[in-house]
């Protein structure tokens, strides 16, 4: 698993692929790394399913301060901001799912576990605010 940092700069944010095509089940091929720095906006998980016949994934966004310790992530809906949730989520379709996940806890790595997967491969990003506006 890599460890890919972010480097956000004053004039835009940064997309890290967290997974490309990738079926089964998990922890996402790669491990986002949002640095240091205090981070005054969210972050973006972007989940774009393939599917087949009768798909569904579940999906937990998980979080650490250590790279090591990762615990679920409070986040909320792109359609629903204000209403947060520690939880999984489950896709069963191909529409893209978008997450905000929240700042208030202390927390440096981000990744994705998918499990229960049957017939979804997952191509999943992380996308760093810059501060200023969404990517």
């Amino acid at each position: 698993m890599a460890t890919i940092p972010a480097n956000a700069t004053a004039v835009g944010g940064t997309v890290i692929s967290l997974c490309s095509a990738q079926a089964g089940t998990g922890d996402t091929t790669n491990v986002a790394d949002r640095g240091t720095a205090p981070k005054a906006n969210s972050t973006k998980i972007r989940v774009t399913p393939i599917i087949g016949a009768t798909p569904t994934c579940t999906y937990s966004i998980q979080v650490s301060a250590d790279n090591s310790s990762f615990a679920a992530a409070t986040y909320a809906d792109v359609s629903t901001p204000s209403t947060d949730v520690a939880t999984t989520f489950v896709l069963t379709g191909t529409a893209v799912a978008e997450k905000i996940v929240k700042s208030q806890s202390a927390w440096r790595y981000i990744k994705v576990t998918m499990s229960a997967n049957t017939n979804v491969t997952n191509t999943i990003d992380v996308i760093f605010n810059d501060a200023k506006r969404w990517v």
